[in-house]
């Protein structure tokens, strides 16, 4: 189960911490109206993906363990892909103040429509926490319950964290931000290795 609870824990950090429409978002909204009206928003992406994670698991258990394996090796070179883009914004010196500001309303439901709208989550449940979550499963149903608790604890938890470090501090808040950027490249390189090293060995197997 320890493997599963860092896998979930490692790719949710990543993910929280990365520019994106969500993160804008929830900057804006925390710099606008404070942390306390902003908070509740941080639960955004438990409510956004319960009709992503259905529809990827539903498709994903109607085809071959081999296509799942591939998919992982796709998610492999997809993380990867957002590690280079984390490191070119960490280099160029910006956090996630980078992406373009959501509307200025602050609900929970805005911000889960802001993520729901996102290519993010489809990709993301589709090339890495699908397959990773099917092959928990076929090892141990609790395995699987632990990533995706670790993953949305984590996420919720490191979004929330985001929150309140912008509405606190906000002449602080962007140079921490660049500093988590560098850190979810380095752990975004080091999941996407893992996935191409996994489903690589897993395809080998299968030969």
């Amino acid at each position: 189960m320890l493997p599963y609870l860092i896998l979930g824990t490692t790719y949710a950090f990543a993910a929280a911490v990365q520019p994106g429409q969500l993160q804008a978002y929830l900057i804006s909204q925390s710099l606008a109206n404070g942390w306390r009206r902003t908070l509740p928003a941080a639960f955004a992406p438990i409510l956004s993906d319960a009709p992503i994670v259905t529809l990827v698991l539903l498709v994903l258990t109607r085809v071959p363990p081999s296509f799942v394996y591939m998919l992982q090796l796709a998610g492999g070179v997809f993380i990867l892909y957002l590690a280079a883009g984390a490191f070119k914004a960490w280099r160029d010196g910006r956090g996630a103040t980078a992406a373009s500001a959501a509307p200025p309303h602050q609900t929970l439901i805005k911000a889960a429509v802001v993520n729901l709208l996102n290519p993010n989550p489809y990709l993301g449940w589709t090339l890495v926490l699908g397959p990773l979550v099917l092959r928990a499963w076929r090892q141990s149903p609790t395995n699987a319950v632990a990533l995706v608790v670790a993953f949305y604890a984590t996420l919720v938890v490191a979004t929330a964290g985001i929150i309140i470090l912008f509405a606190a501090a906000r002449s602080f808040g962007p140079r921490v931000a660049r500093q988590l950027v560098g850190i979810s490249a380095l752990a975004l390189a080091a999941f996407g290795l893992y996935q191409l090293w996994s489903g690589g060995t897993a395809v080998l197997q299968r030969l």
